[in-house]
C-alpha cells in the first residue's frame, strides 16, 4: 500500500531532560508496551535530539515535538509549540 500525498507528521509528548547545546534539546519520550508473552506492561524511553530555535525551552519542562525533515545526523524532531 502506498502513502497517499498527504501524509501525517507523527507527533510526540515528552519530557526535556537536556538543554545544553545550541539550538538542540533532548526529550524523553516514554511509553507502556505490553509484553507479547507475559501480558505485563512495561515502560520503554526513548530520547530524541530535538532542534529548539530559540533555545527556548529547558530541563524538565513539558514539550510536544513534531517530525520533520533531517536537520543533522540525530536530528529529525522539531519543538512544536
Amino acid at each position: 500500500m502506498k502513502p497517499t500525498s498527504a501524509t501525517t507528521k507523527k507527533t510526540l509528548k515528552g519530557t526535556v531532560v537536556s538543554d545544553k547545546m545550541d539550538k538542540t534539546a533532548v526529550v524523553a519520550v516514554t511509553r507502556f508496551v505490553k509484553h507479547a508473552k507475559y501480558k505485563k506492561y512495561f515502560k520503554i524511553t526513548k530520547k530524541y535530539k530535538v532542534h529548539d530555535e530559540n533555545n527556548a525551552v529547558h530541563t524538565g519542562d513539558k514539550v510536544e515535538i513534531v517530525e520533520t525533515r533531517p536537520i543533522s545526523k540525530d536530528k529529525h524532531f522539531a519543538i512544536a509549540q
